[in-house]
């Protein structure tokens, strides 16, 4: 007597989904809907399977793909069709996860096997372009129509695929439709709206980021147009507080992780440095978590660049967004009011309370990561930041606003020459004071071997910008000058002792003579923008008690006079004529000293007796030098075209990823919660195959009339579902 295994048994193979069969039948060149005019009515209730449809898309080949693509065109074409139906939410959903499947698993064919022209035949349809219009048109429709939240989720989703498609935007094909049929208009009006800015607000911004760099030095971008030219209050700070929410989240991690690392046991410290050495730098935490930022620091590199209008938003404070967490306001109501006696205290001024405060906050933590290129590449993406900001007349007035003060905690790195303030949040002052701070720390952080030159050159050209707005406004910011001048003199000390080690790699010379300039614009204009007269008394100083630090500059300079080969001849010429002045003033000073030592039978005078001799003999004439408070307006082409294109590749690449996650997510999720939501009674049939009928795919002919529940359709050999 023969026995029959339970249909419960671990030998027992699951039959094939519906859907699953559908896709193979499809790719295998036959037609299904064939004596079926209501297949794909009923084709669209079924649950997509993302990972079916991509894995039978992953097996095409130079033969195959010729007969399966009049099916795979007939598929997209009644998926756009199927878009109109937006009174039938199952239907739209599904066919927005469908098109998304498809357009991801031809792209990702494409990209895997570059040989395999997938996308030319695909997309290559002669029809194509009309459908891709028509896709368009129901995208912008979705996402300004009263749909449910996952239909417009899903249509951001499918977007997102579009664009994200190529490693290089400039060659993905699908970028056309979306620059013809722009959605700018829907995008602004989703950020403008707290409620869908809260849920989408984060595609949105990425979505705009990535289609702003579609072709933007070669041809007309309709995105970057309507970018530049936004005026919507309500749609710029919605674009801001998308990025604020993304830093202020990133710097409230870093400092729970602090908190943590200091109330930890020294054994479990040990334990995670010694951990550290044997995990490469790329894939450490904190790195990726940097990476994580790329995509919303050149959303905002992009706003302060093209649009003036955006730099209104940076000081306005995000109290959507930006609130640390309480304990009340995590309660339902049926919870009882806890004691707040026992709370734990929160520190609100550890937290970023704007956008510029979260930027600056964000940078101080970046800078203490030095060690890998995605770190630096995102810090040289915050100083091009800071240099827009820095060049624009309305941020320098908020930025140096007295009566617009903040205290931020700008994080700094341990070193073994200074002892850290166990106080890391600073006195209550203006932006202006804190980015200089910003400034400081980075130039007496950075000297190394490994010597980031262009971000050296970036960050001097921000201070330069600052002093050229105050000299020009005449703007006298009460800022203890004496920690940059040291900085700054500190930094060409590290340029002559390392001069045979980095004279071989870099042009010292160019940021040598940036550095003099910034001494000559005090120099020069110093009357104009320093607070006190003590602070000239206080610069002459410094002058002349690190007097050995430009004399070997100025020996240094004119050794490279004499030699023919010297491919920074230009620079060293400039830099021998900007150090006239300061020689002049140290030669000046230190003779006076001299004979005031002389006069006085002293050997060691103190910091108040040379000071007094600087305020008594100022009778020195100087050298008026040109252009000292002009500088080169910033412009992100030619210099910084392949690090954008480096970077914009990164953040597609980025987002790919994790799109994969959402769409296949959302697949086995989405279905039921649009069901729910509608409450509405909806007729389901299954599809009627034409062709060979298979055991296990054969589905139960049955019409379900359901309200307020979930319609299921499952085949006759499955596993009873829970």
């Amino acid at each position: 007597m023969t026995s029959r295994k339970r249909s419960g048994s671990g030998s027992t193979k699951r039959p094939k989904e519906k859907v699953v069969y559908i896709y193979e039948l499809l790719c295998r060149g036959e037609d299904p809907s064939t004596d079926s005019p209501e297949f794909w009515n009923e084709f669209f209730l079924l649950q997509p399977n993302f990972e079916a449809l991509e894995m039978e898309i992953g097996k095409f080949n130079s033969e195959t793909l010729q007969m399966v693509k009049p099916n795979l065109n007939m598929l997209i074409q009644k998926c756009i069709e199927m878009l109109n139906a937006d009174d039938h939410p199952k239907r739209l959903c599904n066919s927005l996860q469908t098109l998304c499947s498809l357009f991801y698993g031809i792209f990702k064919k494409a990209n895997v096997d570059p040989t395999f022209n997938i996308l030319q035949e695909v997309f290559g349809h002669e029809k194509m372009d009309e459908w891709l219009k028509l896709l368009m048109q129901y995208c912008n429709r979705i996402l300004l129509g009263d749909v449910t939240e996952n239909s417009r989720f899903m249509c951001l989703k499918l977007l997102m695929v579009l664009v994200t498609g190529t490693d290089n935007v400039n060659q993905n094909a699908l970028f056309e439709p979306l620059m013809m049929h722009s959605m700018f208009d829907a995008f602004v009006r989703l950020l403008s709206d707290p409620t869908t800015r809260g849920q989408h607000g984060h595609d949105i911004v990425i979505l705009l980021t990535i289609l702003v760099n579609y072709r933007k030095h070669e041809a007309t971008n309709p995105y970057v147009v309507q970018l530049s030219i936004l005026a919507d209050e309500l749609a710029l700070n919605g674009y801001g507080q998308m990025i604020s929410q993304s830093l202020i989240d990133f710097c409230r991690q870093y400092i729970q992780s602090l908190n943590n690392v200091q109330s930890s046991s020294w054994f479990s410290s040990l334990s995670n440095i010694v951990g550290n050495m044997f995990v490469s730098d790329e894939g450490c935490e904190r790195v990726q978590q940097i990476k994580a930022n790329n995509g919303l620091l050149l959303a905002l590199y992009e706003a302060v660049h093209l649009n003036r209008n955006f730099i209104t938003t940076l000081a306005h404070t995000q109290a959507e967004s930006s609130a640390p967490p309480s304990p009340s306001n995590t309660l339902s109501l049926t919870q009882p009011t806890p004691d707040l006696a026992s709370a734990p205290i929160i520190d609100i001024t550890q937290y970023p309370t704007n956008l510029l405060v979260a930027v600056f906050q964000y940078c101080s933590i970046v800078m203490q990561d030095n060690k890998n290129e995605s770190s630096i590449a995102n810090l040289k993406l915050c100083f091009l930041i800071l240099t827009c900001i820095s060049e624009d007349q309305y941020a320098n007035s908020i930025m140096h606003d007295s009566n617009l003060t903040f205290k931020v905690m700008l994080h700094r790195a341990q070193m073994r020459h200074r002892k850290l303030n166990v106080d890391r949040v600073g006195k209550s002052q203006p932006l202006a004071a804190t980015l200089l701070d910003l400034l400081v720390e980075f130039i007496v952080s950075h000297l190394m071997k490994k010597f980031p030159m262009e971000l050296y050159l970036l960050c001097i050209g921000v201070i330069h910008r600052i002093l050229c707005y105050q000299k020009r406004c005449r703007v006298r910011l009460n800022y203890p000058w004496k920690e940059l001048w040291s900085a700054l003199i500190g930094l060409l000390r590290f340029l002559v002792n390392q001069e045979q080690t980095l004279v071989k790699k870099c042009n010292i010379f160019h940021l040598s003579l940036q550095v003099v300039n910034i001494f000559n614009l005090f120099i020069t204009y110093g009357d104009t923008f320093l607070a006190t007269t003590n602070s000239y008394d206080e610069l002459y100083y410094e002058l002349n008690r690190e007097e050995k630090v430009f004399t070997e500059i100025h020996a240094m300079v004119l050794r490279y006079t004499t030699m023919p080969d010297c491919e920074y001849k230009d620079d060293v010429i400039k830099l021998l004529n900007a150090l006239v002045n300061i020689l002049a003033i140290v030669k000046h000073f230190q003779n006076k000293i001299k004979e005031w030592l002389a006069e006085q039978g002293l050997s060691t005078p103190t910091e108040d007796q040379i000071l007094d001799v600087v305020r008594k003999n100022y009778d020195l004439t100087l050298k008026l030098q040109d252009s000292l408070d002009q500088y080169e307006r910033y412009a992100e082409a030619p210099l910084h075209t392949n690090f954008f294109k480096t970077m914009v590749r990164d953040v597609v690449n980025d987002t790919r990823k994790h799109i994969y996650g959402y769409v296949k997510e959302a697949v086995s999720i989405i279905p039921e919660q649009e069901m729910l939501l509608t409450g509405a009674a909806v007729t389901t049939t299954t599809p009627t195959i034409a062709g060979p009928s298979t055991t296990s795919c054969t589905t139960t002919p049955t019409s379900t009339t359901t309200s307020n529940t979930v319609t299921e359709i499952t085949a006759v050999a499955t596993t009873p579902s829970t």
